[in-house]
């Protein structure tokens, strides 16, 4: 775990901010995936499962997720995160550390709501899934990983914009998703 003084200062995240506006726009890689089968367990497979039922299959969130339909279901709207590395890169200068932003696929993407309105589909490997609403905001566990200044800086107006923290989807298509496999825009 990183001390309050090996994290970026806002000033010097928001300095950096043309490097993360320069994510490619309309097809990316996937860097890393994350499977998490309990609180703060991290698995790094080199493939999962995407499922409309389970988000990635194996992870924790569709049981433990309080956004769930009536019936019980996982709400479509955040069965599976998605992070910019650009943003980790900057944050931890580490990439041993990404996976404690705990979200399922760490991408080279431009995720922001500019190129990619709720609605936007996007294939990564054999799957479809679709840009969902729900905001992905950074949070307290975000800011004990990565620092109250990266909290501030991903929940800044800007931040929020370019979507910092990240975004949802949800799967339209079931399929198999691989480390390296492109994503990209249909």
């Amino acid at each position: 775990m990183h001390t309050s003084e090996e994290f970026p200062a806002e000033a010097e995240l928001f300095s950096r901010l043309d490097y993360l506006r320069a994510a490619p726009k309309d097809a990316g890689r996937v860097h890393l995936l994350v499977r998490r089968p309990a609180t703060d367990q991290r698995e790094l497979p080199g493939e999962v499962q995407f499922t409309a039922e389970d988000g990635v299959v194996g992870d924790r969130w569709a049981k433990t997720c309080s956004r769930k339909l009536p019936s019980g279901a996982l709400n479509p709207d955040s069965q599976i995160t998605i992070t910019g590395t650009r943003l980790l890169e900057l944050l931890t200068g580490d990439r041993d550390c990404w996976p404690l932003a705990g979200d399922n696929l760490m991408v080279d993407l431009d995720l922001s709501e500019a190129n990619l309105p709720a609605g936007q589909r996007l294939r990564i490997g054999d799957a479809v899934v679709e840009v969902t609403p729900h905001p992905h905001l950074g949070c307290a566990k975000f800011s004990r990983r990565f620092g109250p200044d990266a909290l501030r800086f991903v929940n800044s107006e800007e931040g929020k914009t370019l979507r910092l923290r990240g975004l949802h989807v949800m799967v339209v298509t079931g399929g198999r998703v691989r480390l390296d496999d492109v994503v990209t825009k249909i």
